[in-house]
């Protein structure tokens, strides 16, 4: 039976340009679906795993369209909570010029320690989040530390992404509070030059001193390579070649791909491999999703079979 991914953070609606243009010179634009831990639970969903999502979104169009995309993704977004009082956030892509962000006093802003207590761990193989839900709120930061804390206790093993924003909070403030998360993860993603920034560590090696109790981290370095550090075992990657189009939204296909890979049973090579293909189409695209090559219903494409993935 294919495994259940819970993703939990706030998902956006985006526009982005149908062509790779500057939003001042672009002429047709598209409205989509966009979060770091959506993101990851679609591409989880592509594999033939169930994936779950949870989060807050405005009971307004903007989020009901949102839980439509997600659906046709094969997410299950069932226990997503519409919130009457406050509105779905936005961004827009600006290629060449990076994202613009029009999302403070979001629905999901508002996520709180009652909405960590509420969440059902039942029938859960895998929590992913990220650290963004630490930076859009205090009451998101405790929510994110309660649901973690929460997922242990049940027994299921956290994975988190750093997802360093630095337009949502800087280097100083946010170190400190990223570390505490990532050293009480199972399963940590993170780029390199981000952990640079971060906590000064400049190789992968160094990261992996920083944190030797991570049962699983994964160290990227852009269009180099992945490293996966699993118990004493190190293992390298390199990166696909590609064209890239879009950068947003790469770490979160290559986190979809990993976590695929770690659920279907795959070696540490394979998941690695999983990831840098997955992040290779999404930087050829100016959208954070894929187009699935082939269509079964909903879904808008076929799962993509990993070693050992199960059948469905």
């Amino acid at each position: 039976m294919p495994l259940t991914l819970l993703a939990i953070g706030e998902t956006m609606a985006m526009v982005t340009p149908v062509v790779a243009a500057p939003i001042a010179e672009a002429d047709a634009f598209l409205l989509d679906a966009g979060g770091a831990e959506s993101n990851v639970a679609a591409h989880v969903a592509a594999f033939g795993h169930r994936a779950v999502w949870f989060s807050r979104l405005g009971d307004d169009a903007l989020g009901r369209r949102i839980a439509r995309q997600l659906t046709a993704r094969g997410v299950d977004v069932s226990r997503v909570v519409f919130d009457g009082a406050h509105p779905t956030g936005l961004y827009v892509k600006d290629p060449g010029n990076g994202v613009l962000y029009y999302r403070r006093g979001s629905a999901a802003a508002h996520l709180d320690a009652a909405d960590a207590d509420a969440v059902s761990f039942d029938g859960i193989d895998l929590l992913h989040v990220s650290g963004i839900t630490a930076a859009i709120s205090a009451s998101a930061s405790s929510f994110l530390s309660r649901v973690m804390t929460r997922a242990r206790e049940h027994g299921v093993p956290v994975s988190f992404d750093v997802n360093h924003r630095a337009p949502l909070w800087d280097a100083a403030t946010a170190a400190p509070v990223l570390l505490e998360l990532a050293r009480t993860a199972d399963i940590v993603l993170v780029g390199r030059d981000e952990a640079e920034t971060l906590w000064g560590t400049a190789t992968a090696a160094e990261v992996r001193a920083l944190l030797p109790e991570v049962a699983e981290l994964i160290v990227k370095d852009g269009d180099i390579g992945a490293t996966a550090f699993v118990g004493d075992a190190e293992v390298f990657e390199p990166a696909l070649v590609v064209e890239v189009v879009e950068p947003v939204g790469a770490g979160d296909a290559f986190a979809g791909g990993y976590l695929a890979g770690r659920l279907s049973g795959a070696s540490v090579s394979e998941r690695l491999r999983a990831g840098h293909e997955r992040a290779a189409r999404t930087l050829q695209t100016t959208t954070d999703s894929i187009d699935e090559p082939a269509s079964t219903g909903d879904r808008g494409g076929a799962p993509v079979p990993l070693p050992g993935a199960p059948t469905v």
